[in-house]
């Protein structure tokens, strides 16, 4: 693919290039075999000293330590490096890591693409987020499991590995790279998040990312990172949510109603992971005009991301890890009488049939 013209304004020829490079899976496959150092110099041939790159995220922890790792890594190889998030950024903690640890994000929206020449997509694939397919990207740098449908000239995807944040830091690693304070207090913090504390699939090398960065960190700084969780004016889902909630066969299932910021459901989920003997947790919320679906289960002949593609991947977008999952289902696909009173009993019965 020729990268330098690479300006996504959808022209048939960037989309022929594209579809002639191998499927993402193979590329994946080529790129697991290579050294850490075989792995950066192919990822580095990419780019040349006058390339503007643009780094494109969902924000998350993982994400936004990904994304400032190759700030880093290519900050004096190419011109610029710009990373841009395609989600708001609502949840306290990740406005705190942002905040405290200097990341440079902007929306992706109003950001002028055709003035950059190559793109990274990290932490996330084409087919994750409708946001994402807009562009086509020049490398994309991940750890959940390998879709299809898109290209890119350059794939490392490693679903064993728990965080992409681990990736990275070996990324830094091979190029000799010493992270700064704030960056290794991110990468730490991402991969912290990404595995649970490493409760969720890791392998060792997460493990040694881990401990190599635990001498870089700073506490006080990842304290008030992780501290920073809850505003008040959302403890009313929490009540909303035990006053709907509905239990069945070590399920429990949340439908909170409108909610103001998708992130909510997210919390709300986890929170419901502390209930004993319980193998699912199924919570939605309606966020403007999407249905948004947070899985979460123990990952024990479950997987979270299958079940969440069984349900709506043929409605909306939907998949994610065996723990944990995500489906966003424009509410205009629903079935009319869903559209029209979606409650937790109308999660139970779209899930239910597809449990076994």
């Amino acid at each position: 693919m020729g990268s330098s013209n690479n300006n996504n304004n959808g022209s048939s020829n960037t989309q022929d290039e594209a579809a002639s490079l191998p499927s993402p899976e193979h590329l994946a496959k080529a790129t697991k075999r290579l050294s850490n150092k075989e792995r950066l110099k192919s990822f580095l041939q990419l780019f040349k000293r006058s390339d503007r790159v643009l780094v494109v995220i969902v924000a998350d922890p993982d994400s936004m330590a990904s994304a400032f790792a190759i700030k880093r890594i290519l900050s004096r190889r190419v011109d610029e490096v710009t990373i841009v998030h395609t989600n708001k950024i609502d949840r306290v903690n990740n406005l705190a890591m942002r905040d405290f640890l200097k990341i440079p994000i902007q929306p992706l929206r109003g950001t002028k693409r055709d003035s950059f020449s190559k793109f990274i997509l990290v932490d996330g694939q084409p087919p994750h987020n409708s946001n994402l397919e807009s562009i086509t990207y020049d490398a994309v740098i991940d750890h959940h499991p390998v879709t299809q449908g898109w290209h890119a000239q350059f794939v490392d995807i490693r679903p064993e590995y728990g965080a992409t944040a681990s990736m990275l830091t070996e990324y830094l690693k091979a190029a000799s790279i010493k992270p700064s304070v704030a960056l290794a207090t991110a990468l730490f913090y991402g991969i912290k998040v990404d595995t649970q504390n490493f409760t969720k699939k890791a392998v060792y090398s997460d493990v040694l990312c881990f401990q190599y960065l635990f001498k870089r960190i700073n506490q006080q700084l990842l304290n008030k990172i992780e501290t920073s969780d809850i505003r008040k004016a959302e403890l009313k889902y929490f009540k909303s949510a035990l006053q709907s909630m509905k239990i069945s066969k070590k399920r429990i299932y949340v439908h909170l109603g409108q909610v103001t910021n998708p992130d909510i459901l997210v919390i709300v989920a986890d929170f419901f992971t502390h209930v004993h003997d319980m193998g699912w947790v199924i919570v939605s919320g309606q966020y403007g005009k999407k249905l948004v679906v947070i899985f979460r289960c123990d990952g024990y002949k479950k997987d979270a991301g299958k079940l969440a593609a069984r349900v709506f991947g043929k409605v909306g977008s939907a998949g994610g890890h065996r723990q944990s999952a995500r489906a966003e289902i424009p509410c205009e696909n629903l079935p009319d009488v869903d559209r029209v009173s979606f409650s937790t009993n109308t999660l139970h019965r779209l899930i239910v049939k597809h449990l076994v």
